[in-house]
């Protein structure tokens, strides 16, 4: 029976890309000279350290359009509440957002169910897997999914005959 799965997943290595390209512009940037603002990872999480307020909404453009640059999509990230570092810093985390939580994962079944196909859906962790008889079903469910408007991306993989 043809199958696929809808996840929420960023591509690490891209955004890890993304993010070093801001660091090498913040370097080469005129109005950073002689700034100690960057993008920090540290234990496996992305904080922004900036001098004032201006530079750390200028990293968050400046990432903001890398990540468009990567195919990333921007609800990927969420930025979290400022806050005040050493030495007159602004440090400002960098959520990434994966998985489907159960108000989104609702959504989606809801919404799948509301087309009226012959098409089951089932939850499994922070995925959900959508079978169905026919291969052109399952075709229109992802058609019609890119076009549901949520606060996450949804990725469609391991589509199977």
């Amino acid at each position: 029976m043809p199958s696929f799965d809808i996840v929420n997943k960023l591509d690490a290595e891209a955004f890890k890309n993304a993010v070093d390209g801001v660091n090498r512009e913040i370097l080469t940037r005129y109005d950073f000279k002689g700034s100690n603002s960057e993008i920090q990872l540290k234990e496996k999480e992305y904080h922004i350290l900036a001098d004032s307020d201006l530079k750390l909404k200028q990293i968050k453009e400046i990432l903001s359009k890398n990540i468009v640059r990567k195919s990333i999509d921007i609800k990927s990230i969420n930025f979290e509440k400022e806050e005040k570092a050493s030495g007159n810093m602004i440090r400002q985390k960098i959520k990434i957002i994966e998985g489907i939580d159960k108000d989104n994962s609702s959504v989606i079944i809801k919404y799948i169910k509301d087309k009226k196909l012959k098409i089951q859906t089932s939850i499994q962790g922070e995925q959900i897997r959508v079978q169905g008889k026919k291969r052109d079903e399952l075709q229109t469910i992802i058609n019609s999914l890119k076009t549901l408007d949520l606060n996450i991306p949804l990725n469609f993989v391991n589509f199977r005959d």
